[in-house]
């Protein structure tokens, strides 16, 4: 299966007053295209990008994930996360041919089967 996600987590550094509602807390004065930066398109590269969003008037860092070859997804009702309440989502469990993957504060966007019969 195909399991797309948003997971969401606190920002790592101390919060900037100027700063607005999805914007990049790493981007400079000077933002170059990628390209020109990186020598090739942002597409190629395998980066981890998370986007700073706002939730309860706060702002929180939020990435997309997508994850292939997934053979069960579940949401475990007594989640050993804690259930941070300034964060959205929940543990998610992703299993997989080679173990089992926990994502702490994530939300199912959609799953699809890649091979339906």
């Amino acid at each position: 299966m195909l399991v797309q996600l948003r997971q969401y987590k606190h920002e790592e550094v101390q919060f900037d007053d100027n700063r607005t509602t999805g914007e990049s807390q790493t981007e400079d004065a000077v933002n170059p295209d990628a390209e020109d930066y990186f020598g090739k398109d942002m597409d190629e590269l395998d980066a981890e990008t998370w986007d700073t969003v706002e939730y309860e008037g706060d702002p929180i860092q939020r990435r997309s994930l997508t994850v292939e070859g997934v053979t069960a997804v579940s949401v475990p009702q007594d989640s050993s996360d804690g259930g941070d309440p300034g964060l959205p989502g929940r543990t998610v469990q992703l299993r997989m041919e080679g173990g089992m993957e926990s994502l702490e504060h994530a939300e199912i966007v959609e799953v699809q089967d890649e091979n339906p019969e």
